[in-house]
């Protein structure tokens, strides 16, 4: 019965990560108690939208389009930023966190500004208001939830190669009952797993349920509003280049 304890094992690990997963999950779809105005929020600003779409990374390239299209920046196709209005100190402070990303020499590539501008303490202040009105997920839920399903994974793993070991370990005549004692650990954490799959967005991305709702019922007919909430991949072929541009060899 040697396989028996192996059996304990794969059941504790798999259960020990279903668990995990299921109380982070909850826990980030929970509307945040501290929240007085329960769920009579008001209409996301763009740059609420993009966060709550696709994160920091997102408000920086509404940032830097929105720049462009007032001609402030230019967003060239070989994936350089140049300051076009090199007398303005931004409108706002992600702009302003922007010309501070491509520094004095007033031309930078994109791919460096934009982690720099995502970190920025402006893109901190929008993730905070929206955390607190619980349209957003905190990054310690979207941790956890990350976690929780890394560990099903885990959990998963294990059981089928401590399966595999006990059915090699047994006579034949008992491995029909082994693997049938595995196919619990297997399918609980297969089944956990799966639905944190499905079901992880956005719990381990940015929008909690109340902020999806929200996003759900923006308009996309608006240029800048399509960029926030689907990304760069809506944007004209010229500004897709710009953010997919690499080439830091030369300046535009």
């Amino acid at each position: 019965m040697i396989w028996v304890p192996l059996l304990l094992v794969a059941c504790v690990v798999a259960g020990v990560g279903c668990a995990r997963v299921c109380r982070a999950t909850l826990a980030a779809a929970l509307p945040d108690a501290g929240d007085p105005r329960g769920g009579a929020d008001p209409e996301l600003t763009l740059h609420e939208a993009a966060y709550l779409a696709g994160g920091p990374l997102r408000v920086t390239d509404l940032t830097l389009v929105s720049m462009h299209r007032g001609r402030r920046l230019l967003l060239a196709h070989t994936g350089w930023a140049t300051v076009v209005d090199a007398g303005g100190a931004g409108r706002d402070e992600l702009e302003r966190a922007v010309l501070g990303a491509i520094g004095p020499e007033g031309q930078c590539p994109i791919p460096s500004v934009r982690p720099v501008v995502a970190a920025d303490a402006s893109v901190r202040c929008i993730e905070e208001r929206l955390v607190g009105r619980g349209l957003a997920v905190p990054a310690a839920g979207r941790r956890e939830v990350a976690e929780g399903l890394r560990a099903v994974k885990a959990g998963f793993l294990l059981s089928l190669v401590l399966g595999t070991a006990a059915a090699l370990l047994v006579p034949a005549a008992e491995r029909a009952l082994v693997i049938a004692a595995f196919t619990l650990p297997l399918l609980a954490s297969g089944l956990c797993l799966l639905i944190g799959l499905v079901e992880r967005y956005p719990y381990t991305r940015w929008a909690s349920p109340a902020g999806q709702r929200l996003l759900s019922g923006l308009s996309a007919a608006d240029p800048l509003t399509a960029l926030a909430t689907r990304g760069p991949a809506v944007l004209e072929p010229e500004l897709r280049a710009a953010f997919r541009g690499q080439d830091t060899r030369h300046r535009p």
